[in-house]
């Protein structure tokens, strides 16, 4: 099995950054791509960005290119989310997400085994 956990988060003025970390435990061997999503009550679950194995391949939504980064350290288990020039429409709860088999990255929800417990990304105006 595979446990994720988000950490991170926190209230953040609007063009201000965060980074959020999610870190890798269990049988780290079974992750593969990995993924950022979030979510707004009453609101679907919105892909954000998504690495591949190798950390090669990147994909991020439209309303985030530019302003977020995703990476992943595989020596440290770790992916991590540079979100700059935070806006109030950001505010969400982020997942972090992996995928078991692998290696290419999705921004389907449900191609993805793995998920945290999400961290609160608050951005005020």
């Amino acid at each position: 099995q595979v446990q994720l956990v988000e950490s991170g988060g926190g209230l953040v003025q609007a063009g201000g950054s965060l980074r959020l970390s999610c870190a890798v435990s269990g049988r780290t061997d079974s992750t593969k791509a990995m993924g950022w999503f979030r979510h707004v009550p009453g609101k679907e679950r919105e892909f954000v960005a998504a690495i591949s194995w190798s950390g090669g391949s990147t994909y991020y939504a439209d309303s985030v290119k530019g302003r977020f980064t995703i990476s992943r350290d595989n020596a440290k288990n770790a992916a991590y989310l540079q979100m700059s020039r935070l806006k109030p429409e950001d505010t969400a709860v982020y997942y972090c997400a992996s995928r078991r088999l692998y290696a290419t990255i999705s921004n389907l929800a449900h191609e993805y085994d793995y998920w945290g417990q999400g961290t609160q990304v608050t951005v005020s105006s």
